[in-house]
């Protein structure tokens, strides 16, 4: 077994797991760590990990450099400050050549050896004369990085349809896939407006509790089914999952009544 670390670069980004070594790293504390094509800064989320020596997935510990000093940090809000200045002179360049794209964030590596551009775009764009522009203002190698609409949220970050803040920028490290299918499990109305996030897609939470509708729908007749019931033989009109309530319209009294799952 070797003790593993968990690092992100971005808030409530992926995370990138580093072997420790035997040094004792501290939550929260700031790394400088080399990634191969750069330097850059990272915030230590997990410690203390134990993880089979054979996992994949696990860097080196050489590749954390050092633990960030005073120095290191100044260096680092200063990055920041002429990232904020660089996403100005971006979006002035893309107005200038009439570019349909909008503009979500900008950030330096720690070494400023890259300075990167997240965009969206409904369609392709050309900006290679773009890259050219800035790189001769910037002088150091630039990237644009086109997003989707579900990562624009998460770096804006915003209010969700129930009134706290998005999960996907507080606390969902990476996203998980949502279906309908879900939604209908849940017995929730299928309108595109109920169930979708600020991002206009499927709403993450409702994978939060669907292996539990799941399970418990298992145990349940399915709509429009035929069941025996104590009062006689019915049909399946309506399911309450959670409470594990059936209701069922009766053959020969012609009335609808509840049942608990467990009686049918």
């Amino acid at each position: 077994m070797k003790n593993v670390i968990g690092v992100r670069f971005m808030p409530v980004g992926p995370i990138s797991y580093y072997e420790a070594g035997q040094t004792k790293y501290k939550m929260d504390e700031k790394l400088i760590i080399n990634n191969g094509n750069a330097v850059d800064i990272g915030q230590v989320v997990i410690v203390d990990k134990q993880c089979k020596n054979d996992e994949s997935g696990i860097l080196a510990h050489k590749h954390i450099i050092r633990v960030a000093t005073e120095k290191d940090l100044e260096q680092d809000e200063k990055n920041r400050a002429e990232a904020k200045e660089a996403f100005a002179v971006c979006k002035t360049k893309m107005k200038q050549l009439k570019l349909e794209m909008k503009l979500i964030k900008a950030e330096y590596t720690f070494d400023r050896s890259r300075l990167t551009f997240h965009f969206s775009s409904e369609g392709r764009i050309d900006f290679r004369e773009l890259v050219r522009e800035l790189a001769a203002v910037f002088r150091t190698r630039i990237e644009l990085h086109q997003i989707g609409v579900r990562d624009e949220a998460k770096i804006l970050g915003g209010i969700g349809p129930c009134g706290r803040t998005l999960c996907c920028s507080t606390f969902l490290g990476d996203f998980v896939p949502v279906s309908i299918k879900m939604a209908k499990d849940q017995g929730l109305s299928l309108n595109p407006a109920k169930i979708s996030g600020l991002c206009g897609r499927l709403m993450c939470c409702l994978n939060y509790e669907n292996d539990t509708y799941v399970s418990l729908r298992k145990a349940m007749p399915d709509y429009g089914q035929e069941v025996m019931t104590p009062e006689g033989k019915g049909k399946v009109v309506e399911l309450n999952v959670l409470s594990q309530v059936v209701k069922v319209r009766l053959f020969e009294h012609n009335k609808t009544v509840e049942f608990a799952g467990s009686e049918l």
